[in-house]
């Protein structure tokens, strides 16, 4: 029964097929099975898999599927819409529902590495929290799930192959040092100052960059673990050279490992469009002129709406966000 519950990611009592008729009788009469569900399942061309899946109240949360060559990425969500509100992202503008449950969390993982198994034959290599809602407001219930993904007795994953995003919640942020967690760290920073910053990502009021930089620093000295920080390039907003130089600057004051420059998504609800490729080539080479680690992340899955900032459960109710 623990197998089938923490390793095999089933539905109902009577799918744990090799105890007893009797005893799956006798579970399903005096217990209930709580678990999420998938829903519907979309291919894209390049290969990702999105998964919309659904609670057993019947709310919807999205995960994804990311195949590479060399890994086989799953990005989970932690909450059923999102309260933040940040401009550019689809799930800003979901009503959020609530907290996904540690084992929702871990069922959706083991779902997604289930389909990794059956389409590409291969075991998920990597996680990260990237899709909806807050991973940081979500706290205990992520800590909880990533202790089991990462226990013997569940997926045995290596905590260094999981990377948390967030949009940046320095209180949080400190937390996580001070409970010596060995995952990687990634910020949704996508402006260098706050004036900007405050333009797309409401958090920031309560969260300024100076305030952000003061919690990398402390969760770098308590853990030493790897911190990314995350910029999507917005046409004429904040991909102009002194936006770089913005950048570079706050680079200086942490510990980062890279900055990931990543290609916007154009979603229905925002005003923002993606910049010419040579813009943001030029963006790059400003970056790595000046001795910054930078990498470009293109996006995966956009022909079905899994790329970065695109999860949105269509369908659901779209809140009226000025």
């Amino acid at each position: 029964m623990y197998d089938w519950l923490w390793l095999k990611p089933v539905q109902r009592f009577d799918d744990m097929t090799n105890i007893s008729k009797d005893l799956r009788e006798k579970l399903s009469s005096n217990f209930s099975f709580p678990s999420i569900s998938v829903d519907t399942t979309q291919h894209s061309e390049d290969g990702t898999l999105k998964t919309r899946f659904r609670t057993t109240e019947g709310h919807l949360t999205e995960g994804v599927l990311i195949p590479t060559e060399e890994r086989k990425t799953a990005c989970v969500s932690s909450q059923i819409g999102c309260s933040l509100s940040c401009k550019f992202c689809a799930t800003g503008y979901i009503e959020r529902k609530r907290n996904l449950n540690f084992d929702e969390i871990f069922d959706e993982v083991a779902l997604i590495n289930q389909q990794s198994l059956e389409v590409y034959d291969k075991k998920l290599t990597n996680i990260v929290f990237m899709g909806m809602g807050e991973p940081l407001l979500n706290y205990k219930n992520v800590l909880r799930a990533i202790e089991r993904i990462t226990s013997p007795e569940g997926l045995g994953m290596s905590p260094r192959r999981i990377t948390v995003s967030t949009a940046g919640v320095a209180k949080q942020i400190k937390q996580l040092g001070d409970d010596k967690v060995r995952f990687k760290l990634a910020l949704s920073l996508h402006a260098a100052t706050d004036r900007k910053r405050h333009e797309i990502m409401p958090i920031n009021d309560s969260n300024n960059i100076k305030s952000l930089v003061e919690a990398l620093n402390y969760f770098y000295k308590q853990t030493k673990n790897e911190i990314t920080l995350e910029y999507i390039l917005f046409n004429n907003f904040n991909d102009s050279i002194e936006d770089a130089d913005d950048l570079i600057k706050v680079y200086r004051q942490v510990p980062a490992d890279l900055i990931n420059l990543i290609e916007y998504n154009p979603i229905e609800f925002a005003k923002f469009t993606k910049p010419s490729e040579e813009k943001v080539e030029a963006f790059m080479k400003h970056l790595e002129k000046n001795k910054v680690n930078v990498r470009l992340r293109r996006s995966r899955g956009k022909d079905i709406d899994a790329a970065c900032g695109q999860l949105a459960n269509k369908g659901c109710r779209i809140l009226n966000i000025k």
